[in-house]
């Protein structure tokens, strides 16, 4: 019964709205560094971008966004995933409803079509998408959903990051974060990655990997700027020093 209720219409619209108020409040009270200096000029410059997220640390990304700003979402067409669209339109974000990659180089059959059309007509309107790009329930592996959403649309896949020095950390597979108030926050912005229209099996590949590669970069860079490592981060670029 109680998750029956959790997932009525009153409570998501509830919970969506208070969400997006709190995410407000949260962005008014840190104390905001970009990297590179000018990251928000260049992603002015670029639009419509694909904008790609790690699942987890999608919760800071609308900071990015500047009043006025247009910017779409894909968000999961499940029940749990309707307070998410609530608080986006709260926050000024339009949601389209559908799912992610599975791995095997498309958006999930179920919706995954439509929500596909979605983005490339909301990018040809000129109008930027913003999409998590890891496999569902694994973490920080970049899937071939959003390389497709590249070789389709024209427009280049940019890497992004948003950390809080303050924040909770949930024990969810994901890792996510939520950032805390009167703190600092770091957004750093990765290289873009452009798929070309006739890229083959190998190129996917390549841009799938670039894609996974400079997520991973940024995601350690933004939490060392606020003094902290990533907890999700490769052994490996740790020990190279990517925080530095």
């Amino acid at each position: 019964m109680l998750k029956r209720l959790s997932r009525s219409r009153a409570v998501q619209e509830s919970l969506g709205y208070l969400l997006a108020r709190y995410l407000r409040l949260v962005q008014r009270t840190n104390r905001v560094v970009w990297e590179p200096a000018d990251a928000y000029c260049g992603l002015r410059a670029q639009e419509p971008i694909i904008g790609a997220m790690w699942h987890g640390q999608h919760f800071m990304v609308p900071f990015i966004l500047a009043k006025g700003d247009r910017a779409s979402s894909l968000v999961s067409r499940s029940k749990d995933g309707e307070f998410n669209a609530v608080a986006l339109r709260h926050l000024g974000i339009n949601a389209i409803r559908g799912s992610g990659d599975r791995g095997r180089g498309k958006i999930r059959e179920r919706g995954g079509a439509t929500a596909l059309r979605a983005m490339l007509r909301t990018l040809a309107e000129g109008e930027s998408v913003v999409l998590t790009a890891d496999v569902p329930k694994i973490a920080r592996i970049c899937g071939t959903g959003i390389v497709t959403l590249a070789r389709h649309s024209g427009r280049p896949i940019v890497p992004l990051a948003v950390v809080a020095s303050r924040r909770i950390a949930f024990r969810s597979w994901d890792r996510a974060c939520l950032g805390l108030p009167f703190g600092r926050c770091a957004i750093v912005i990765g290289d873009p990655v452009v798929v070309a229209p006739d890229a083959d099996e190998a190129a996917m590949e390549e841009a799938r990997r670039a894609v996974e590669a400079g997520l991973d970069r940024i995601h350690v860079r933004a939490y060392a700027l606020v003094g902290a490592i990533d907890p999700g981060a490769k052994p490996s670029l740790l020990a190279d020093g990517v925080a530095a």
